[in-house]
């Protein structure tokens, strides 16, 4: 079983920076690829980018290539998500989610509770 955390969402200006953290726990949590996800009211839940479980071949969607960077640390059992140059659409509660590493939410096992990301113009 797997529990995860997410941290470090807020409030900031269009062109800033945050850093989400997810902390993982569970006894099979190093061989779970982790994904993060956004979801915005009245909007379906969206990809945003995943990692492996050994931490490579990170992918993204188009919408936040070039400004986000995912990553993942076993031994801290942490996966973060470095968001830069954030403008005020990717506002929307963000999600860390472990499984099978793709694009669709339905492949992924377990879900953290989600921490809020709002992004000011």
């Amino acid at each position: 079983q797997v529990q995860l955390v997410e941290s470090g969402g807020g409030l900031v200006q269009a062109g800033g920076s945050l850093r989400l953290a997810c902390a993982a726990s569970g006894r099979t949590v190093s061989r779970y690829g982790m994904g993060w996800f956004r979801q915005a009211p009245g909007k379906a839940r969206q990809f945003v980018a995943a990692i492996t479980w050994s931490g490579g071949s990170p992918t993204y969607a188009d919408s936040v290539k070039g400004r986000f960077t995912i990553s993942r640390d076993n031994a801290k059992g942490t996966v973060y998500l470095q968001m830069n140059s954030l403008k005020p659409e990717d506002t929307a509660v963000y999600y860390c989610g472990a499984g099978r590493v793709a694009a669709d939410p339905r492949l992924y096992d377990y879900w953290g509770q989600g921490t809020q990301v709002t992004v000011s113009s």
